[in-house]
């Protein structure tokens, strides 16, 4: 890496969901202060959780700072042998120092450092003065996210008199004026970390070299962070923006990071609330104009009918002179909306082709607005998350076969699924032909093509030490599901790593065995084969029964056949398990076969691949055993995933 690069010597950088973090370091523990927001008054308080193990598992120690406005960037720091907060509060309109009675716990108000609504501040001793830095967005000039402001003092208590070129920044909010964490040195210069608010309030961090820093000086230039930038999306955990860094220098001379995330923009829900209703607003108000001009709803009829009114007038005497009066108000409404709609009516009759057109364009219009509002308001923020187990996150290696007359599809499947949250790596055994070059590959995480000597299926559990998970997504390269369906089935793979976990169920039964689809399985009430050209395993106890002494007759069978390298591994999973159930069902929301579209599917002639399959099945049959001895049900699990 570049010299300027500041954070290559991180070691350990801990990445939270949390708001504005700061981590302080005490016999051998860390402790994680953060902003928690009330969910229902959406007040901010300051939270801290601990760790014993440098940030593998947290405990929730619980709110240590609670006051009557907003607190937000818990700044902790030690200074002569005490430790302090200096939370933000601008609400209340002034900047606050807290001392710790009893850390991490109990914390009492120090001082009011200023008397200012000061934004994302910290104090930090350099050459000889305590310097504060803190924007104060209210002041008559300053621009929002683009304004900074310093103070020095002899004291850490102050007195504070302000920096003569204040404020030091005045600019464009992308530029990283406001402060972004706690400031460090490193090899004897000091950093400061600013927020690109650019487009959304906290996007990005950016890190800042300071040249000078005098009483009427300041100056600093920016320097690459170090830190790559997420390529997943909002399926990433900071993928939207990240905001706030606290690195510090451990006397390991190690390095220790803390940075928060979100997959979603600031104001993002109340964008998509208003985007939402803006829909819906617009599809009943064109159900409604359109009834009203166009005759949808027959609002053109005779008078007579709409209104009782066409009686004498010593019936409507008799009806009162009160409603005889709202009655002609009606009718004068009614008069104009027949003269408004009579000349459409004329043009655009219901009953030609013509009106039929425009009836038709109008109900995709109001069925596509529907469909928009509904997508903003129940449709979620977009992000595609990982499922936790037991408060963690796993990460797995996705593995494709495939060879050059794909290449179109590979270029899509790695673009979409590298997208992933829970992906590390994806390895693409290349069977045949002159392999990509990676740099045409558009994905978020590394790329391995691994070169076959000879085209076989077999190839598709061959051993590979450089696979680092021991979670595998077998995955054809023509088929495509959301991230969310494949992170489910990562989940259930999780809660049973023994077993096959997969998205195509399939049923072996009859004598002799036959071959059936999903269809067939489903009427029948059960499965008792998943498809491994989708489905997890355990690549380490998959590739090793797969290549053991007891499967090579069924290799032997597979390369004479080109087909069925599925169907073995199921037989050698029922063959070796020592759990009765061996594979486990996931339901995909929707799934496409894209090679469909290209005609290079292995499959593409159903009969005869089915029919090869089912003399696959009595062969495995004769070395293995009977699959079909065995049928799980759908909808047997708890999670509901296999419904």
């Amino acid at each position: 890496m570049m010299d300027d690069t500041v954070l290559y010597p991180l070691l350990l950088l801990i990445s939270v969901l949390a708001f504005h973090v700061y981590i302080a370091i005490k016999e051998d523990a860390f402790y994680l202060f953060f902003e928690t927001k009330n969910s229902i008054t959406l007040q901010g308080d300051i939270g801290v959780a601990m760790s014993k193990d440098k940030g593998a598992t947290w405990q929730n120690l619980g709110i240590v700072l609670d006051e009557e406005w907003h607190l937000s960037y818990p700044y902790v720091f030690s200074y002569q042998d005490q430790i302090y907060m200096m939370p933000e509060g601008s609400k209340k309109g002034e900047l606050r120092l807290y001392r710790a009675l009893d850390f991490p716990l109990k914390w009492k108000l120090e001082k009011v450092i200023l008397k200012k609504p000061l934004i994302d501040s910290f104090i930090i001793e350099y050459n000889g003065y305590h310097w504060l830095f803190g924007s104060d967005f209210s002041a008559f000039g300053a621009k929002k996210n683009g304004e900074l402001e310093i103070w020095y003092s002899s004291s850490l208590l102050g007195p504070w008199k302000p920096h003569k070129q204040n404020p030091v920044h005045n600019t464009d909010k992308s530029l990283g004026a406001r402060n972004a964490g706690r400031p460090f040195f490193y090899k004897g210069k000091l950093y400061r970390l600013g927020q690109d608010c650019g487009g959304t309030y906290g996007r990005r961090v950016r890190a800042f070299r300071v040249e000078v820093l005098t009483t009427d000086e300041f100056e600093e230039v920016e320097v690459p962070l170090g830190i790559g930038e997420p390529r997943k999306g909002r399926n990433t955990w900071n993928g939207a923006r990240y905001h706030h860094l606290d690195v510090q220098e451990l006397q390991s001379d190690e390095w220790v990071g803390v940075m928060d995330g979100d997959r979603v923009p600031s104001g993002d829900s109340v964008g998509r609330l208003i985007k939402g209703y803006t829909a819906f607003g617009a599809a009943i108000t064109l159900v409604i104009s359109s009834g009203m001009l166009l005759g949808v709803i027959k609002c053109i009829l005779p008078l007579s009918r709409c209104l009782p009114i066409s009686g004498k007038r010593s019936d409507a005497f008799q009806a009162g002179e009160k409603h005889r009066h709202l009655y002609s108000k009606f009718r004068w409404l009614f008069a104009h909306v027949n003269k408004l709609g009579s000349p459409i009516q004329g043009r655009i009759k219901p009953t030609t082709c013509t009106g039929r057109s425009v009836l038709a364009v109008i109900f995709l219009f109001i069925v596509a607005l529907t469909c928009i509002g509904t997508h903003y308001i129940y449709g979620g923020n977009g992000a595609e998350e990982a499922y936790p187990m037991k408060g963690h996150f796993s990460q797995f290696t996705l593995l494709t076969m495939t060879y050059d007359a794909r290449l179109w599809n590979l270029k899509m499947f790695v673009k979409h699924y590298s997208r992933c949250s829970s992906v590390r790596e994806i390895v693409v055994v290349w069977n045949k032909g002159q392999p990509p070059i990676r740099s045409d590959l558009d994905s978020a995480v590394p790329v391995r093509i691994r070169e076959e000597k000879r085209n076989s299926l077999n190839n598709r559990f061959n051993a590979d030490p450089l696979i680092k998970t021991r979670a595998v997504l077998e995955l054809d390269d023509d088929i495509m599901m959301t991230c969310d369906d494949v992170e489910r089935g990562f989940k259930v793979w999780r809660d049973h790593p023994d077993r096959i976990v997969g998205f195509y169920p399939r049923l072996a039964e009859g004598s002799p065995l036959k071959y059936r689809d999903e269809k067939y399985a489903r009427r029948r009430g059960g499965y008792n084969m998943i498809l491994t050209g989708a489905a997890f395993m355990d690549h380490n106890l998959a590739f090793k029964r797969y290549w053991s002494k007891e499967a090579e007759e069924g290799r032997k069978f597979v390369d004479k056949n080109f087909n069925c390298e599925d169907v073995l591994l199921n037989f050698l999973y029922m063959n070796a398990s020592e759990s009765k159930k061996t594979v486990e069902y996931v339901k995909p929301s929707w799934a496409i076969d894209t090679s469909k579209f290209s005609g290079v599917a292995i499959s593409r002639n159903t009969q005869g691949h089915y029919r090869v399959r089912s003399e696959c099945l009595v062969k495995f049959s004769e070395l293995y055993g009977n699959l079909a001895a065995n049928r799980w049900a759908f909808d047997s699990r708890k999670d509901g995933w296999d419904v």
